[in-house]
């Protein structure tokens, strides 16, 4: 990825984010209240299995180190790998136990559940652009239909108005996060005489799947965490 296609990046998050704003908020409530979505406590939203990784705001990554800093770990699908081995993510996600369960699941039961993170709190509501399985893109408004939970539940128009509020505000903050690591990489990789490479990314990636550890910088709002996946521990900062 040339500084050129970074740049191209950021403008089509921009395009995302305005478009993300557009959007009726009395639409998605409409939609939220045809569903008739009600959680059933099954907790599969609670597992890899089900929802790959659980990714984190600025704030709620903030908010999980104070609980429990062991709680986070570098989002999977790193962004980033410069022509040393060094990768870059743009935020952390909740960490699991071998099994694949959110290590804050305890007794089929979130143990946070008065602090748990904003995407835990509009789940499975989401609002983005998402090719279906035609390659359609289209807004996507609803996760997991019909895998979990219980459905055509009466939802009244002021709780979905704040069910639709809350959710387009936590898009609108994952799309202005992913902005802002993006501009941060575009100006410190120019800084740094760095460069995303693609080859050296495949490699390090093998490797770490053979068993060894790998260094990723991850995005916390500010600058740069530099977290030791694999055999090693965390490390410093970077700004």
């Amino acid at each position: 990825m040339t500084p050129d296609s970074i740049r191209s990046l950021i403008n089509r998050r921009r395009v995302d984010l305005q478009e993300t704003a557009g959007y009726p908020i009395e639409r998605l409530a409409e939609i939220i209240r045809e569903v008739g979505f009600s959680c059933d406590c099954c907790t599969r939203c609670c597992t890899a299995d089900f929802n790959g990784h659980v990714f984190l705001l600025d704030k709620d990554a903030a908010k999980i180190r104070t609980l429990e800093p062991a709680g986070l770990v570098p989002a999977p699908g790193y962004e980033f790998c410069d022509q040393h081995g060094m990768f870059y993510v743009s935020g952390y996600s909740l960490r699991t136990r071998p099994d694949g369960t959110c290590i804050f699941l305890l007794n089929d039961r979130c143990r946070i559940y008065a602090d748990r993170p904003e995407i835990c709190r509009v789940y499975p509501y989401m609002l983005h652009r998402e090719p279906d399985d035609a390659g359609v893109l289209d807004w996507r408004q609803i996760s997991g239909l019909d895998e979990h939970g219980t459905y055509h539940d009466k939802i009244s128009d002021d709780e979905s108005l704040t069910i639709a509020r809350m959710t387009k505000e936590y898009e609108l903050s994952f799309l202005s996060q992913e902005i802002a690591f993006l501009e941060f990489i575009l100006e410190y990789f120019e800084r740094q005489g760095l460069r995303h490479v693609k080859r050296v990314y495949d490699l390090r990636m093998r490797d770490f799947h053979k068993g060894h550890s790998i260094d990723v910088y991850v995005w916390n709002g500010h600058g740069l965490e530099l977290n030791a996946v694999g055999k090693k521990v965390s490390g410093t900062g970077a700004g």
